[in-house]
């Protein structure tokens, strides 16, 4: 060490009482939601959901939270109620409690089934569908009116987690896939030595 080097190391161990820094590492905002952390928010929201809400179904906080994960994955009820080992109508029922719905549930006439004064069974002669699909119907139309009254929040609280895992793994996907590219760019590397 030259003569400066030195002062100004005796400068730093004076001031800092110590001969080496250390800066504590703090969690950041922003950092990419681990998998535990996006099942944990999935799992809070389906207890939260399950506890304000009158829920049909029997299915476990667990059960409805993989069925929220392989209903955004876009499996059918048949799929899902074979992974969870119930039949599909109860997947139907825990869809609807969940807020989740399909394209073909809301593809029905929705408007018509709302503002009938007729009984299921009239109504489902004058639609040429039997009276369960009427049922289901005006299940999904109950559903709409729920979401819509608490501002499609439950919904909207799955998309956000579900959106912070497919954004961590194109993330990190891109960066295995990137790797050294950026740092061996426009280097020569056919060099003979």
């Amino acid at each position: 060490m030259d003569e400066k080097t030195e002062e100004l190391r005796d400068i730093f161990v004076d001031v800092a009482d110590g001969d080496t820094v250390t800066e504590s590492q703090e969690e950041t905002h922003g950092s990419l939601a681990s998998e535990a952390d996006v099942e944990a928010r999935l799992r809070e929201t389906v207890a939260e959901m399950r506890e304000d809400l009158d829920f049909e179904t029997s299915l476990s906080v667990d059960e409805l939270t993989a069925l929220v994960e392989r209903f955004y994955e876009e499996d059918s009820d048949a799929e899902i109620a074979e992974v969870l080992g119930v039949d599909e109508q109860t997947v139907i029922d825990a869809r609807l409690d969940l807020h989740l719905l399909r394209e073909a549930d809301t593809d029905a006439p929705l408007d018509r089934v709302r503002d009938a004064d007729d009984s299921v069974e009239a109504l489902a002669d004058d639609l040429g569908v039997d009276a369960g699909t009427i049922q289901h119907y005006q299940r999904v139309v109950e559903t709409r009116e729920q979401r819509r009254r608490l501002n499609d929040r439950y919904r909207a609280e799955f998309e956000n987690a579900l959106q912070d895992r497919e954004l961590s793994e194109r993330l990190t996907s891109s960066v295995h896939e990137d790797g050294l590219e950026g740092a061996t760019e426009g280097q020569e590397t056919d060099i003979d030595i």
